[in-house]
C-alpha cells in the first residue's frame, strides 16, 4: 500500500492530506462566515474528514474521485432534539 505524503492522512487517490484539509477548512470558513470551523482527519478513515464548529461535531466531508474530477460531499445529520 502506498502511503500519503508527509503530513497526509491515509493512502490511495481518495486520501485527504493536510494541505487539502487546510484548503477545505479555509473554504468553509469563508462560505459560512465562521472562523470557528475546523476540519480534522478522521481516525481510521482515509477518504474523509470531520467538520466541527468549535468543539461541536457538525458533519463529515467525503472525497469523491469517481469521475476524475475531485469533489467533496458534506454530510450533516440534524437530530430532532437539535431542533428543540
Amino acid at each position: 500500500m502506498k502511503r500519503a505524503a508527509a503530513g497526509g492522512v491515509g493512502d490511495g487517490e481518495n486520501s485527504v492530506d493536510a494541505r487539502e484539509i487546510s484548503k477545505l477548512e479555509a473554504y468553509l470558513k469563508r462560505l459560512f462566515g465562521n472562523a470557528r470551523i475546523r476540519v480534522v482527519p478522521r481516525p481510521k478513515k482515509e477518504d474523509s474528514a470531520e467538520v466541527y464548529i468549535g468543539d461541536e461535531f457538525v458533519g463529515v466531508l467525503f472525497v469523491d474521485d469517481e469521475d476524475e474530477d475531485r469533489s467533496y460531499n458534506f454530510q450533516m445529520a440534524i437530530l430532532g432534539t437539535d431542533l428543540e
